[in-house]
């Protein structure tokens, strides 16, 4: 199973747990337009369909990687997804829709490797993936870590300056004095995971590329149960969220500029107000 975010709910039981912008070329290809102001509010159809950007999804075939597929091309993107069998991979996918791709890609193969399978096409990366668990504790280190800096240096090899990072709350535990969350620790026995995130963030926020790193509570396959709220880094170390929820957060990322360069820890809640995800990702400063 992935563990493209925490893991499910169950583990968080314990604890109750661009904007407006026009699409230019590469590799700002995520940056508003200059103008004269910023009056529009979303991509239209149009637009859409005239020039659909490109986005590599890696961990595509994963829980919350394949819910990141559907609504990316329910909004009219189109994707390439980064899967270790491509075969395996189009059975996850039924239709043959023409604007899913299929490339094999290991995120443990090394940036050479993978900056081929995302090629130059692509407009910006989505990191879904996780690892399986195993009794190899280096697992989360070859995947979670490793495995998304190399990802990263794979982006600055074809200038791609959009990533976008599925992560987790309580990455940083020991520094929000929740070492004894039982989340924190059942997460941390195999293979220290939470802290091989964290590390991989660290190389995201210093590589100097366009980011948003996206922090989910305990994940629920379940459709979604509340409203998002969204608050920042280090502040969320209980809660659950629906991988419905988690994707269109991850989505709608690529299309609001105020979620550039800022980390993001989400859950859902029944009494939460419904916001635009304007207003949710401006209440978040960068640090």
């Amino acid at each position: 199973m992935a563990m493209a975010a925490a893991t499910s709910s169950s583990l968080f039981i314990k604890t109750s747990l661009f904007r407006s912008f026009s699409f230019t070329t590469k590799p700002n290809s995520f940056y508003p337009r200059a103008s004269s102001s910023m009056e529009r509010s979303e991509i239209t159809e149009e637009e859409k369909d005239d020039q659909k950007k490109k986005i590599f999804v890696a961990g595509a075939t994963g829980s919350t990687g394949k819910r990141i597929v559907e609504q990316l091309l329910a909004k009219g993107f189109a994707v390439k997804a980064g899967v270790r069998d491509v075969d395996k991979a189009k059975l996850a996918f039924p239709g043959n829709n023409p604007h899913l791709q299929f490339v094999k890609a290991d995120v443990t193969d090394g940036s050479t490797k993978l900056a081929d399978a995302i090629s130059d096409d692509s407009d910006a990366v989505i990191c879904a993936t996780g690892f399986r668990r195993s009794w190899d504790l280096t697992a989360p280190w070859k995947v979670d870590n490793l495995g998304t800096v190399n990802l990263v240096e794979a982006c600055r090899k074809q200038n791609v300056n959009r990533f976008i990072l599925i992560s987790s709350i309580l990455v940083n535990g020991a520094a929000m004095g929740q070492l004894f969350n039982p989340a924190y620790i059942f997460l941390n026995v195999f293979g220290l995971t939470l802290v091989a995130k964290l590390q991989a963030e660290q190389h995201i926020r210093k590589s100097g590329i366009n980011y948003t790193i996206i922090r989910p509570g305990g994940l629920k396959n379940d459709p979604a149960k509340g409203n998002i709220v969204m608050e920042p880094e280090d502040t969320l170390y209980e809660g659950s969220i629906s991988r419905d929820q988690v994707a269109e957060v991850a989505v709608e990322a690529l299309l609001h500029q105020e979620s550039y360069y800022k980390v993001v820890e989400i859950v859902a809640r029944t009494e939460a107000p419904k916001r635009s995800f304007e207003d949710l990702f401006s209440s978040i400063k960068q640090k």
